[in-house]
């Protein structure tokens, strides 16, 4: 068994609308020995808009962003997914990454046309994320680690503050190697302080062994964390698999009520039970290595309670039909950007074979496939990228429809469905970033000057 751990370093906070300038990956042995690292850049995509904030907090400049001899991203691309090609299989694991560092990586595979989409998760590749285990060791081992406080005094649990704390004082926070040998020390130090716990969170990163577990009816901790709080744990068990979708379970909390109130209730009230604040039933990502633990001590009532469930398989139907619901998307509603589509139907067979082809050819073989694909968000996909690499392969209304993609994106009004960086949002940050004198003024002022200069391709 062996892992790699990763981390990414993008130009925002948004995995569908920014893109990843840095990543890093360590391979390690079942005992955390290094046997190969990776750190990779790349240049910035034409259409991207990079946060100021994000090149202030990771010492990113400029020049770096276009420097020709850099990768591009679509090249970027090519090399991670050789990378996991080679490393395969292997526990492909990060600090959040489940979260964000994975949607990140798939976005920006997506975007530039891989054929697989999902490579950390085939070829015998598994994932597993350090941040629920954090999570598991505080709330069941809390003399495990150190734990931090932020400037407001309050816990922290995240990898700057909480790598250092626990004795690793080398940490470059901010860049994605360093923050990857940060992860890798905490991974360690659970590991070797609590091997039992490191061993039940680690099997949680197979779906059938959380399938398992949930469909047993035994009474199970569920730890969790929201909003500013600290994580906490939830004891309850499996009430339903949301329709559709085995990936996406319902856990009844077991302490919130009795199910017995609720396996005859209308329609209306398990829909409101799903929804209800605090909720009494919470989705569980089978396939996202929860931290599910052995609950060693169930109460008789706790007993009591999961087998009502156990025994009222209609019951978990319909709960399952009202967790399918909450999903349901609006017809009426526009439709989304192409970045929001990622998660649409499977490519088709035939899709899929012309992606292959389409990462090693030429560029006017690639704009011959794009015309070819049947699925019509890979086609967008495709042009922008031709228009993106191979600018003088377009005539000159596709020119022209392009530039006009440009300005319409980075002039967008600020609005809930403008979820990109826009130029008019980039000149508030610079301005809050020199309000706040969180960079060199010098800094600041060639984050400035390239704005201008990047922003004048599109007018």
């Amino acid at each position: 068994m062996t892992f790699a751990f990763y981390d990414l370093e993008i130009t925002g906070l948004s995995p569908a609308f920014d893109q990843p300038l840095q990543f890093a990956a360590i391979l390690t042995d079942d005992e955390f020995r290094e046997v190969e690292r990776v750190n990779l850049r790349c240049r910035i995509a034409p259409h991207i808009i990079p946060s100021p904030w994000a090149l202030a907090v990771t010492g990113v400049r400029p020049a770096q962003l276009l420097d020709a001899g850099l990768p591009t991203l679509f090249e970027f691309t090519q090399e991670i997914g050789a990378l996991i090609d080679r490393w395969s299989p292997a526990i492909w694991t990060g600090f959040n990454s489940i979260r964000f560092d994975e949607e990140v990586l798939r976005q920006a595979f997506y975007q530039n046309l891989s054929p697989n989409v999902y490579a950390t998760q085939f070829n015998g590749n598994t994932r597993f994320d350090i941040l629920p285990a954090v999570y598991a060791a505080y709330v069941r081992e809390p003399d495990l680690l150190v734990w931090p406080e932020d400037d407001t005094g309050r816990r922290s649990l995240k990898l700057d503050r909480l790598a250092p704390a626990n004795g690793f004082n080398a940490h470059n926070a901010h860049d994605a190697l360093g923050d990857v040998e940060a992860t890798v020390h905490i991974a360690r130090l659970i590991a070797t302080r609590s091997p039992a716990l490191w061993s039940e969170l680690l099997d949680n990163a197979q779906k059938a062994r959380v399938q398992a577990k949930l469909e047993s009816f035994r009474p199970y901790e569920l730890v969790t964390h929201f909003g500013g709080g600290e994580p906490r744990s939830y004891v309850g068990c499996l009430c339903g698999y949301s329709q559709g979708n085995s990936a996406h379970a319902a856990f009844f909390d077991l302490d919130a009520a009795d199910p017995a109130e609720f396996v005859e209730a209308s329609d209306e009230a398990l829909f409101a039970a799903v929804d209800a604040t605090p909720k009494i039933i919470r989705g569980v990502s089978t396939n996202k290595a929860p931290a599910l633990l052995e609950h060693t001590a169930p109460s008789a009532e706790h007993l009591r309670r999961a087998a009502v469930i156990a025994e009222a398989p209609a019951f978990r139907l319909r709960v399952g039909a009202a967790m399918a619901a909450r999903f349901v998307e609006d017809p009426d509603a526009p439709p989304k950007p192409v970045e929001r589509q990622i998660y649409g139907e499977f490519y088709s067979n035939a899709d899929k074979q012309l992606l292959q082809e389409f990462q090693h050819a030429t560029w006017p073989r690639r704009q011959e496939i794009v015309a070819s694909l049947t699925d019509p968000r890979l086609r967008q996909l495709g042009r922008r990228l031709v228009a993106f690499h191979s600018p003088e392969l377009l005539n000159l209304e596709e020119t022209a429809l392009f530039n006009g993609f440009l300005l319409e994106k980075w002039s967008a009004p600020d609005a809930p469905e403008t979820e990109w960086m826009t130029f008019r949002k980039a000149q508030a940050e610079l301005e809050e970033l020199r309000a706040a004198g969180a960079a060199e003024p010098h800094e600041l002022d060639e984050i400035a000057d390239f704005m201008k200069v990047w922003g004048g391709r599109a007018l």
